[in-house]
């Protein structure tokens, strides 16, 4: 009884997020003993007054969709390093968008987005994500190998896409892919990152000025409507964040989803082969990639705008709680054996890597309509597919807030 009295004393002291991965696709260890021990632990920040770790399955997902927990904050990250920006600038270089505002301005954004995400408008995508998809594969074919998978396929083909989508000229692909990278990254100093976040408002404001001229049938452009038709409903400033939460969120989770289904089924004990035979279990591949390696790796930070209790944990208003999604997809008390990729996995689709809630993620029909794609025709095109590395040395970005692999080798027979 001694050594557990010490156990739970020692972990009810505020630590710093646990980040450190045993290997490519492996947790943190601390996350798995504080979900089993204190499921509401409390976590030092990098920049101010401790909050709380949330690690459960069932409180991560009530608290996504509890009101009373708020997404507009200055700084997304801060809980995974001290915040780079004031509150003043953010409020300057990035306005009100889907992920970092509250109701009732998330609702008439996301009122603005979601009809872009319908399953009518997924499915007319359809053909020319086929048609992207085969492009990429045939320069593959064609390429020397070993071939890089990320760099070749996993993520121009998603950039692409969600480029066409928002009417972002994919000519410019080099310059905004290096400013989500550096967006994303959790290694930048204050400077550059002020000066990425202004080139980046800077390049979408000015695509704004120039639909607005020459009005196209895309995300921007249907924006710019509902905006002349209605300035109240949203600005230009609004407008830009939007834009760069989608195109961020749009090819970079997708991106690295998709690397990461390849080497599932690819190393050891080689699912390819068995999904081949069986096409039916491309779409829990996807479900269980999504759940096994959340693309959110350090978790959602939440405010609370009023007290309330997570777990029997009384949180104060103003509070910082993260939400860690990836360490509720590996509970065992809702994914039994969840360190084991299972395709076959009854509550696979219960995941919470999409979010939940009013949060949700809009486009999440249109990543698995990618996802799909891209599996579905590389294992009818390259069934001899193999991993031309060790799959357990493979570097990983540590240093961005979207989990994912740096690369990927892989080889096969022509």
């Amino acid at each position: 009884m001694d050594s557990t009295r010490t156990s739970l004393d020692n972990i009810r002291k505020p630590i710093p997020l646990p980040v450190d991965r045993p290997d490519p696709l492996g947790l943190p260890a601390d996350l798995e003993r504080l979900r089993t021990e204190l499921p509401v632990a409390p976590m030092i920040f990098p920049d101010g007054p401790p909050g709380w770790l949330v690690t459960r399955y069932r409180d991560v997902r009530a608290a996504l969709a509890d009101p009373r927990l708020g997404a507009r904050r200055p700084h997304l990250n801060a809980h995974v390093r001290a915040s780079l920006v004031t509150a003043g600038e953010m409020a300057v270089l990035r306005p009100s968008d889907l992920m970092a505002s509250d109701p009732p301005d998330h609702t008439r954004l996301r009122r603005l987005v979601v009809g872009q995400f319908t399953a009518r408008r997924i499915a007319q995508l359809a053909p020319r994500i086929q048609a992207i998809v085969d492009q990429h594969l045939d320069a593959l074919a064609a390429g020397p190998h070993p071939a890089d998978l990320v760099t070749a396929v996993a993520l121009p083909v998603p950039s692409l896409v969600i480029s066409e989508l928002l009417g972002v000229p994919f000519a410019d692909h080099d310059r905004y892919q290096r400013l989500t990278t550096e967006l994303v990254s959790l290694d930048r100093t204050r400077e550059q990152l002020l000066t990425s976040k202004a080139e980046m408002k800077e390049y979408l404001l000015g695509l704004i000025h120039a639909k607005r001229t020459r009005p196209a049938d895309d995300l921007i452009g249907d924006l710019i409507r509902a905006q002349t038709s209605d300035p109240a409903q949203v600005t230009d400033d609004e407008i830009a964040a939007l834009a760069q939460l989608i195109l961020i969120a749009g090819h970079e989770t997708t991106a690295n989803a998709a690397a990461i289904a390849v080497l599932l089924l690819l190393r050891p004990p080689r699912l390819w082969d068995t999904v081949r035979r069986r096409p039916e279990l491309i779409g829990p591949v996807i479900e269980e990639t999504l759940r096994y390696a959340t693309a959110n790796q350090f978790g959602l930070l939440r405010i609370a705008r009023e007290p309330l209790t997570i777990a029997g944990q009384p949180i104060a208003t103003g509070e910082r709680v993260v939400l860690h999604l990836p360490a509720a997809n590996r509970d065992p008390d809702h994914f039994p054996d969840p360190d084991r990729f299972d395709p076959h996995r009854p509550s696979t689709a219960k995941h919470l890597s999409f979010g939940h809630g009013p949060h949700h993620c809009p486009g999440d029909q249109l990543a698995r309509l990618e996802l799909r794609t891209l599996l579905t025709t590389m294992l009818h095109r390259f069934p001899t597919l193999r991993l031309a590395c060790d799959p357990d040395q493979l570097p990983t970005h540590r240093d961005r807030v979207v989990h994912g692999l740096a690369r990927l080798p892989v080889d096969f027979t022509p």
